[in-house]
């Protein structure tokens, strides 16, 4: 079959970046980063960009969609759509299958099923409505909509106040205004057992730490990025940015930002879930199997 793409997916720690570069080495191609918060500047550690992931035997394998982006600036979906053209486009036209390797599944969906979407702009009447409401009562207000929204990183109010905005919008917009190609990818998932995922994260927590996470957060905020954007991005920079600002201690910081990720990781996994009832067709592949093995596989499955 003639694909178009190659798309990697799995939750946080399954293994699926240094999947994606084995694979783009074998295969001599890119790879385009589908993660919502690695595309920004100097967000390192907490975006777990592992970029030595990226030298396959010595060889650097190029990849695009990371760093592009400054620290506090709010990147979305229709910009991920615009950039993941261009750099498609631009592997594609040098002759090479992209590798498109990422878990944040709307970033993924979005251009696997050519969702036609448009700038949101900001509803202040809305957001004035909804400033008042708990993280909860706004998650059960998203759970009402057909959820064009990445729900798996809403996890502060900020973000599900925004996603809600974005609902909204789509209510009253004709989404067929733009145009999206249709892409044939092959899509691969790595499947992780889940104890051994809840293992892999908070041993990779601990040792993100002890490379200096909290310095990485205190250096974003000491050049002037206010607290409440860095908490925007949830997960790590909302935990490690209240402990820092000594609205948590150490404990409570680690404890709770340790639960945050297990979640996340449930619910990258029920989003994968999700889109194969909505119809996508995901060759799973089990993470402990050596890598030439799960190379190989890909290859046999791409030239089937």
């Amino acid at each position: 079959m003639n694909y178009d793409l190659i798309t990697i997916l799995g939750p946080t720690a399954s293994g699926k970046t240094p999947l994606a570069a084995a694979l783009a080495a074998r295969l001599r191609t890119e790879i385009i980063s589908g993660d919502s918060r690695q595309v920004y500047c100097r967000m390192d550690l907490g975006t777990g960009k592992d970029l030595a992931d990226y030298v396959v035997d010595g060889h650097r394998i190029p990849y695009h969609l990371i760093d592009i982006v400054p620290p506090g600036y709010k990147y979305n979906v229709f910009e991920f759509q615009r950039d993941f053209l261009a750099a498609y486009d631009s592997i594609r036209n040098r002759g090479m299958l992209p590798i498109l390797c990422g878990g944040t599944g709307m970033y993924l969906e979005s251009v696997l099923k050519g969702y036609k979407l448009l700038p949101v702009p900001e509803n202040p009447e809305l957001r004035k409505r909804l400033g008042d409401k708990s993280l909860s009562e706004l998650t059960e207000i998203l759970s009402t909509y057909k959820q064009l929204h990445n729900s798996t990183d809403v996890d502060t109010v900020k973000r599900a106040i925004r996603a809600i905005e974005i609902e909204e919008y789509y209510l009253q917009q004709p989404v067929d205004a733009r145009s999206f190609p249709e892409l044939n990818s092959l899509i691969i998932g790595v499947d992780i057992d889940r104890e051994l995922r809840r293992e892999k994260i908070s041993r990779r927590l601990r040792q993100r730490l002890d490379e200096g996470m909290v310095d990485e957060v205190r250096a974003l905020l000491d050049s002037g990025i206010v607290p409440e954007d860095l908490i925007y991005y949830g997960l790590e920079y909302k935990y490690l940015t209240l402990y820092v600002t000594g609205a948590m201690t150490y404990e409570e910081m680690f404890r709770q930002l340790e639960i945050a990720i297990h979640q996340f990781a449930k619910r990258q996994m029920t989003w994968f879930r999700g889109m194969e009832r909505r119809g996508f067709t995901i060759h799973w592949i089990d993470a402990t199997r050596p890598m030439e093995d799960k190379v190989a596989e890909i290859i046999q499955l791409l030239n089937r």
